[in-house]
């Protein structure tokens, strides 16, 4: 597999970076391009700075066992929906809404790496994104794992942790609300019920609701690992699995949420998040009560009080947005009605949906503003989501 960054952007970016964006973005794409190709074609990384290695299949570096087989997830098309109605674009996100229905959970597999290396790397946006090494130096391929330029210094910089043995769940961006609940929770409740949880070692400086989630379902890390430092460990040990997977989805649920089935419909305001607003909420709203909907902004509550209040909830009804993962803590069968945008197709929300055995929907909105479409607001027509609403019933 070649190292280099997807040369995609979504239509309703390509309108707003103009032709010098274009440039910039292709000339970054072909330097990457050919830079990894030559690392994985056995150039010392030395000779390319660092800033590119060899990258591997981490299941061929390591000794695997496989938990689950790859499996594919069926699922009822979106409610009202016929599949025409689907985006056929992937995106970067390496499947469409139109794949859902129909698409394969990939495997989940036990990895134990021999003298393995693990970088606490940040992207120059100040993300988290790690990187792990093996005793050749090679980077591992796990989704949202992989040695990147900006790693470079960390893999020439002495281990600030040696372990014998560690056991590493954190992806990249794994303090971000959605991407916790999705990808890293089902990995740490399957860990724990083998007993294998006793060299954790978790990125330091993690997010109130997340130490929160740990507590919930039992879990402490014996070892932190700050940003910009690196870990060694004899043995490490590693999950790989599909973030949708429906065993780990739901043993999750399980672990954290006491979800029967339940009467409240809930609309998640996003009146006190950062960005992405829904423009005239206060127009819908008056609809929305009539209809027993109670409007909840979620940062305004306790993580144990969101769990309680979606154990609880028959219909959540939100913008694209972090709260909607919270659908993990709804009983199966709950109705999920999502407010998005067709000009940025994100199917995670309708894949998490299908592994957690919810009823899916969604109303089409327009992104408004410029910039990257995740920071659009949302301008969404009253009618289409009573139309909405009428089919979930």
């Amino acid at each position: 597999m070649s190292q280099h960054v997807p040369l995609y952007v979504s239509p309703a970016e390509a309108e707003i970076t103009g032709l010098r964006g274009r440039a910039g973005r292709r000339l970054r794409w072909w330097r990457d391009r050919w830079a990894g190709r030559a690392a994985q074609a056995g150039l010392p990384p030395a000779l390319l700075g660092g800033r590119y290695r060899r990258h591997v299949p981490a299941a061929k570096a390591a000794i695997a066992e496989t938990i689950h087989p790859a499996t594919t997830v069926a699922t009822d098309l979106p409610l009202g929906r016929a599949a025409s109605d689907l985006s056929s674009d992937p995106g970067w996100f390496g499947f469409a809404f139109r794949d859902v229905p129909t698409r394969t959970a990939g495997p989940t597999r036990l990895l134990r790496i021999a003298n393995a290396r693990v970088l606490a790397g940040q992207t120059p946006a100040g993300d988290f994104a790690p990187a792990i090494l093996d005793a050749a130096g090679r980077s591992l391929d796990l989704r949202e794992i992989r040695h990147r330029p900006f790693h470079a210094a960390l893999a020439r910089r002495t281990p600030d942790l040696h372990r014998r043995r560690a056991v590493w769940i954190a992806e990249r961006v794994f303090d971000n609300y959605a991407h916790w609940f999705t990808a890293h929770l089902g990995k740490l409740v399957f860990l724990r019920d083998r007993g294998l949880l006793g060299d954790l070692v978790l990125p330091a400086g993690r997010p109130v609701w997340l130490d929160a989630s740990l507590e919930r379902i039992g879990v402490r890390p014996a070892a932190e690992l700050p940003r910009g430092a690196a870990l060694a460990a004899e043995e490490l040990l590693v999950l790989e699995c599909d973030r949708f997977r429906p065993e780990l989805l739901g043993a999750a649920r399980a672990a954290a949420a006491d979800a029967s089935a339940g009467e409240d419909k809930v609309f998640v305001s996003r009146r006190s998040a950062r960005g992405r607003s829904l423009l005239g909420e206060e127009t819908l709203l008056p609809l929305l009560r009539g209809r027993g909907f109670e409007a909840v902004e979620m940062e305004r509550l306790g993580f144990d009080a969101q769990v309680a209040l979606m154990a609880r909830t028959r219909i959540l009804l939100a913008p694209h947005g972090a709260g909607l993962a919270n659908m993990l803590f709804c009983a199966p069968g709950t109705t999920i009605v999502e407010i998005a945008d067709p000009g940025y197709p994100n199917p995670n929300f309708y894949a998490m949906a299908a592994a957690l055995g919810h009823r899916y929907g969604y109303v089409a909105a327009r992104g408004v503003g410029a910039g990257h479409p995740l920071r659009r607001d949302l301008a969404v027509d009253p009618e289409a989501v009573e139309a909405a609403l009428d089919v979930a019933g």
